[in-house]
């Protein structure tokens, strides 16, 4: 049996978009890894119904086969270590340290944490003292 049909019925009788792009998700994982299985991809892109969500299904699949792609290179990871990450979802522990910043994955350095548009404190004084350069 395969990792796919150890993880998701594939006697199903109807999806909805969700389950639909989970599935397609899984699909690419499971194909990059070796697993191939045309049948059930097919069958979930019948089963939608507008081509806004088969191309949804469609980018779940490829996404599917990408992180698999990537997970396997970075980890040099079997493929059951890859599919408990991707598809098993397993908690990953982000260091945050290591959070992205900027680029596609993360908030683009200007809208990072700043203290710009922090308030005062209410009884500070600080405003009306004098100005540290002006101090020798």
């Amino acid at each position: 049996m395969s990792l796919y049909e150890d993880e998701y019925d594939s006697d199903w009788d109807a999806l909805d978009k969700d389950e639909a792009t989970e599935r397609a998700y899984a699909i690419g994982v499971a194909e990059k890894l070796g697993e191939y299985n045309r049948e059930e991809l097919e069958a979930v892109y019948d089963e939608m119904d507008t081509s806004y969500n088969k191309s949804l299904v469609e980018l779940a699949y490829r996404e599917g086969r990408q992180e698999a792609t990537e997970a396997a290179e970075r980890a040099n990871a079997d493929g059951d270590a890859v599919w408990a990450e991707l598809v098993e979802g397993e908690a990953v522990t982000v260091d945050p340290d290591d959070r992205p910043t900027g680029g596609r994955d993360g908030l683009p350095e200007a809208l990072e944490t700043s203290d710009v548009l922090d308030r005062q404190e209410v009884d500070s004084t600080d405003i009306v003292d004098r100005p540290e350069f002006l101090d020798r």
